[in-house]
C-alpha cells in the first residue's frame, strides 16, 4: 500500500476501535489492534521518504559507463538536458564536483539541483541511462551502445547525518583538468575518507578550499543518508515495490536511440520522438508518465 492508503486504512480502524459495539468481541478488538501496530510500523518505515520528498534540494551524480569517450561524451548530455530542464522550472543548479574526459565529456559531474518539487520530478531518473547512436568519430557509420548512471539523491542536512571529526580523513591536492592538467597552482581540491564506510568524496570546482571541503562535507552526508534511506527501503522492499521497478541504480532504465529518433523508458515501456527537443530540456512528458504510473 502507498503512504496515503496506509494512513486512511489506519483512520479507519481508528474510528472502528472508537466505537463502543466492536468491544463486545474481545477477538475482533484484539485483531484490529494487532493491525494498527503494523500500519504504525510500516508508516515509520515510509518516514525517510516523506522527508526527502518533503525537502527541495537534491545532489545529482551522473557517471559515465561503458562505452570509453562516447560514454563520457553521454555523460556530458545527459548533464546538459537536467541543467536546461532545470533553468525551464526555475530552479538553482550549482556543480559541485567535476572530472571531464579529454573530448570535453564527464567521467563524472556532481551537482546540487534547489527549487520546488525537485525531487519529486526527478527521483524516477536514477538508474542506468543506455544511448545508441553513431559517434562522431565513427568512419564506417557504425552504431555504439553506451551507458552512463545517474542516481538523485535527497541532500542531507548537518542534522540528518552526523559525521564525527575522527571518522574523516582529509586531504588537500591541486584541482586538474582534462588529462591530468594542472588548473590551479595550489591545493584547493579537497578529497573526504569517510573511514567507517569506505566512502571517499572529492571536490574540486571552486578555487576557495573553505568552499570545496564544504562542498565535499555536503556530497559525504548526502550519501550516507541514501544508504540508510535504501537500507530501510530494502526491509519493506517486497510490499512497497511498484510497477516502474526500484529505482536502483544498478537498473537499466532508459534508451536513447537515435536512429530511431526515440526515447523509451523500459520501466512503464512508454517511448517517446524528438531527441533534438527531449535532448533540450523538454523532459516533462517522460517526468510525468512516471509519476502517473508510480501514483495508480
Amino acid at each position: 500500500m502507498t503512504r496515503d492508503e496506509l494512513e486512511q486504512r489506519k483512520d479507519l480502524l481508528q474510528k472502528r476501535l472508537a466505537t463502543p459495539e466492536v468491544y463486545s468481541d474481545s477477538s475482533k478488538v484484539r485483531e484490529l489492534v494487532l493491525e494498527l501496530a503494523h500500519l504504525e510500523k510500516e508508516l515509520k518505515s515510509t518516514s525517510s521518504d516523506r522527508d526527502a520528498e518533503s525537502g527541495r534540494s537534491v545532489i545529482v551524480e551522473i557517471r559515465a559507463g561503458t562505452g570509453g569517450a562516447e560514454a563520457a561524451l553521454f555523460a556530458h548530455t545527459l548533464f546538459m538536458m537536467y541543467t536546461r530542464f532545470a533553468q525551464k522550472q526555475g530552479w538553482r543548479l550549482h556543480v559541485l564536483d567535476e572530472s571531464k574526459s579529454e573530448l570535453n565529456g564527464y567521467k563524472e559531474v556532481v551537482f546540487e539541483v534547489d527549487g520546488d518539487n525537485v525531487y519529486q520530478m526527478l527521483k524516477w531518473e536514477s538508474g542506468v541511462h543506455r544511448v545508441q547512436r553513431i559517434p562522431e568519430t565513427e568512419k564506417t557509420g557504425r552504431i555504439h551502445t553506451s551507458t552512463a548512471s545517474v542516481a538523485v539523491l535527497p541532500k542531507a542536512h548537518e542534522v540528518d547525518v552526523e559525521i564525527m571529526p575522527q571518522d574523516v580523513k582529509i586531504e588537500f591536492f591541486r584541482s586538474s583538468g582534462p588529462g591530468g592538467q594542472n588548473v590551479n597552482k595550489v591545493e584547493t581540491a579537497v578529497r573526504i575518507y569517510h573511514l567507517p564506510t569506505g566512502l571517499m568524496v572529492t571536490s574540486q570546482d571552486s578555487r576557495s578550499q573553505q568552499k570545496n571541503r564544504e562542498a565535499a562535507m555536503t556530497i559525504l552526508r548526502t550519501r550516507l543518508l541514501d544508504a540508510k534511506i535504501r537500507a530501510e527501503q530494502q526491509k519493506t522492499a517486497a510490499a512497497r515495490k511498484s510497477q516502474i521497478g526500484t529505482g536502483d541504480r544498478s537498473e537499466k532504465i532508459r534508451t536513447y536511440n537515435f536512429p530511431q529518433d526515440r526515447v523509451t523508458d523500459h520501466r512503464i515501456k512508454q517511448s517517446w520522438h524528438n531527441i533534438p527537443s527531449i535532448l533540450e530540456g523538454n523532459i516533462e512528458p517522460i517526468v510525468e508518465a512516471l509519476r502517473e504510473a508510480k501514483t495508480k
